[in-house]
């Protein structure tokens, strides 16, 4: 009895409410950062590609969080499923638990079907909670990790995330992992501090990345109509491909895709795009108005270009 409680402890250890604070600095990296300016490549025949950082392609989900009834998920499904959706970009959307089935059974095959979130283990007598494998029964292909309404209003920890998505990964279930700062910590210059501390607990967990796209949104701009402008956005993508690069490896920081969320809307999305290290969008909002979620999907060709 004292082993399983013991086991039972460690997988509830990440439920709380702040993880420790690092001790060093970003200044230096935010100069860092500056002084890394890409240089445009020798000319080329001219054909039209998609100018990113990274090899990955371009990626959009959507999150409906906790919004929606049958009526109203019906319409969304009718009004993705007469989009039409530029073909190089990996479109998903994460429908509430209960609407994933049908929503599975109702979307156009085009869209890949993402939950909110699941179990840091194998399913049992975890009251509320839904296992990977259970996800992956109804036909998930993904399942997002980390987003900060888990972080700040659940109090799940940097480490406890980590374990969720190596957990994830281990049973083929592909990880959209979230990493982002509150306003007080941007204000206080500790942007760079907790991204990193974050991606960290995942990068502690994670042994293979192919399936892993990291979703940088900062606290600050989820639905708040704030955004990151495009350079603030930019600057830390930038950043966080780095800090891989050095931590996991080149070929990692190029394959990984690093998506932006934080009051993504059709409006805004062009102009983001266009910046070389956002890779795709994590749309929570605007991802409930099926047209306006398609013209975040087509906003790729923002970053085609003639090279």
């Amino acid at each position: 009895m004292a082993s399983a409680a013991s086991s039972l402890a460690s997988q509830f250890s990440g439920l709380r409410r702040e993880a420790a604070k690092p001790s060093f600095s970003t200044a230096h990296l935010f100069h860092g950062v500056q002084s890394q300016l890409r240089l445009p490549s020798a000319r080329r025949p001219i054909r039209s590609v998609v100018a990113m950082a990274g090899t990955g392609k371009f990626f959009v989900g959507g999150n409906w969080k906790c919004n929606g009834t049958k009526d109203s998920i019906r319409k969304l499904v009718a009004d993705l499923n007469d989009s039409k959706l530029e073909n190089d970009v990996d479109v998903i959307v994460s429908p509430p638990y209960v609407y994933i089935d049908v929503v599975k059974q109702s979307l156009t095959e085009r869209i890949e079907i993402s939950a909110q979130n699941s179990w840091v283990g194998k399913g049992g007598a975890f009251t509320g909670e839904i296992s990977v494998e259970q996800l992956k029964d109804i036909g998930c292909k993904w399942v997002i990790l980390g987003h900060s309404e888990r972080r700040h209003i659940i109090g799940e920890d940097d480490q406890f995330i980590g374990k969720k998505a190596a957990y994830a990964l281990s049973q083929n279930l592909k990880v959209i992992a979230c990493i982002g700062e509150k306003l007080e910590e941007r204000e206080a210059g500790r942007t760079f501090d907790v991204c990193f501390e974050q991606m960290k607990a995942f990068a502690d967990s994670i042994s293979n990345w192919k399936d892993v796209v990291i979703a940088y949104e900062p606290v600050w701009a989820i639905g708040t109509g704030k955004v990151a402008t495009p350079e603030q956005a930019q600057e830390v993508h930038v950043a966080v491909r780095d800090w891989v690069k050095k931590n996991v490896s080149p070929e990692v920081a190029s394959s990984t895709r690093i998506i932006y969320g934080g009051s993504v809307n059709g409006g805004n999305c062009s102009e983001l795009a266009k910046q070389e290290d956002i890779d795709g969008f994590l749309v929570g909002g605007a991802s409930l108005k099926g047209p306006e979620f398609a013209t975040i999907v087509n906003s790729v060709t923002a970053k085609k270009v003639t090279a």
